[in-house]
Formats: C-alpha cells, structure tokens, sequence
C-alpha cells in the first residue's frame, strides 16, 4: 500500500483528483460540525418516537407523547365553543328579528355569520356578497323572496328549488317560446326594457301581453311579489342581465335558479347567524310596523 501524497504547503493528503495542476485536500471535517450533525440525528430519531411520524396504512404512528397538530386545533376549537356555549344559546333562542336589540348577541351572530358565509356561501355569491350573474347580491334592497330576517332565514334553511328539502321555496317561469311566436317574444322583451325607465306595464303595445301573461306573478305594476319569488322589473337590477339577448333567453327558455337546503348542513345558530349576516349587509328589510 503506498502512501498517499500530501500537500507541500499544508501538509493535508490529497485526494488525488488534480485540474490544471491544482490538487483537491482531503481536509477533515471541523469537530464542531461533526458533532452537530451526530446530534441532529440522534434528535430525529427521539422525535419519530415521541410525535406522530411514520406513515401506516390509515393513519400514522401516534407517537409516545399522543400530541398532534389536529388534537391541539380540536382543543382550541372546543375552547371557543366552549367560550360562546351561552351566546349561542342565546342565539337559538331569541327570535331573530329581536337579535339586533342585543349589541353583543347581534356582534357575536354577525361574526359567526360572516365565518359561516365565506365557508359556504361565498362560491356563489362572492367573498363581499356582491353576487354575479345568476347569483343574488346580497348588499342591495332587491329580494325575490324577501329580505326580513325571518325570510332570510327560511331561504337559508330550505334553499330554492331543490330537490332535497320539500319546503324549499319554489316557482317557475313559464318557457314563453312554446307560447308566444317570435313577434310577441320581440315586443315584450323591448317592452320589459322600458319598465325600469317608469313605464306603464299595462300600457302601449304590450301591455295586453303584459296582463294576460306577466301580471300574474309580476304584478301589474311590474313590482314583484314575494311571495312566487317573481322579481321587480321596475328597479334596473337584474339577476341574468337586462340586454336583448339576455331577456330574450329568459322569456324563451325561462330560468330555474337552485340553492341548496342548508338547513341540512349547518347547525340551528350557523343558519341564523348567517341570516343576520346576510340582513345586516345593507339590503335586508325590516319587519312591518305593528298596527
């Protein structure tokens, strides 16, 4: 076995590996980093016994210590719900419209609310509630349904049109293209434009149209009603636009919005949290004055 050459200057032997007449030290590792590194894998192999660490089949090795990030979430979200047990309470049992008499019950409904909102309701109407086309906004003052909080609250609870909850709110906008020729569905689409301009419904060329076929639901005020979730065509907003086009689309062909039963999936203070929410926007409605 031959010796293995050193350096003339430092006297550290070489690896033997040279490039344009440099040679590459076989300089040991300084102590203090070796034993750093020694140190961070006898640490490892105490924390894969200690923490959840390795993989199984469903699950992970619990480790000695039982802890894991989840449990202590788990712990912090039983702390809180812990903290609100009797303002939830509260919730629950006061009626809705008497919440906002109460400063903390109506801050802690719209907090819990406004936490309920963007988790499930703000897909569709946006993160600010400000809705898109075919999606409600929820800051203006137009409801097809209603805006008291009691209202609120029931299209929350029983969603619109669908399938899974029997009391869900329901109407339906005749198809006009199986009724009306394509000379009638031109002359009520130009005449619903004019509405939100002040005109009469019942007056000019449509206005025979008009009541015998839109009055029903719209009112012959062309206001709304509530109660058949009919929209106000007199207010410039419209839920899937106000263009020829679009018009000409929903009188063809109608439209059939859905919105989920929540009831289904959110708890008794969620619903009625998210409705003060919803009510406290800026749009919803008060209840009418006691005579």
């Amino acid at each position: 076995m031959t010796d293995k050459k050193r350096d003339d200057v430092t006297g550290t032997e070489t690896t033997g590996h040279s490039w344009d007449g440099i040679e590459e030290l076989n300089t040991p590792l300084p102590r203090w980093w070796l034993w750093t590194f020694y140190a961070t894998i006898v640490w490892g192999v105490i924390y894969t016994i200690l923490y959840p660490a390795w993989p199984l089949v469903s699950s992970a090795s619990a480790g000695v210590l039982g802890w894991s990030t989840r449990g202590e979430v788990a712990e912090q979200i039983a702390e809180a719900e812990a903290a609100n047990a009797d303002l939830r309470a509260q919730l629950i049992e006061t009626e809705l419209a008497a919440v906002s008499d109460d400063p903390a019950l109506q801050n802690y409904a719209v907090q819990h609310g406004a936490a309920v909102f963007r988790t499930n309701c703000s897909q569709c109407h946006g993160q600010g509630a400000a809705g898109a086309k075919g999606y409600p906004n929820l800051l203006d003052d137009a409801w097809l349904w209603g805006g008291q909080i009691e209202e609120i609250a029931y299209t929350v609870r029983h969603g619109i049109r669908n399938e899974d909850d029997p009391d869900a709110r329901y109407s339906q906008m005749p198809a006009y293209g199986e009724i009306f020729s394509d000379e009638e569905i031109a002359l009520i689409v130009a005449h619903v434009q004019t509405l939100d301009d002040g005109a009469d419904p019942m007056a000019g060329e449509a206005g025979e149209l008009w009541a015998n076929n839109c009055a029903a639901c719209h009112g012959e005020d062309g206001k709304g009603n509530h109660d058949l979730g009919a929209p106000n065509l007199t207010d410039a907003i419209w839920l899937y636009g106000s263009s020829e086009e679009d018009l000409t689309y929903t009188i063809v062909n109608a439209r059939f919005g859905v919105m989920p039963a929540w009831g289904a999936f959110l708890t008794e203070d969620e619903v009625r949290a998210v409705s003060a929410y919803v009510h406290q926007l800026g749009g919803g409605e008060d209840a009418p004055a006691a005579e």
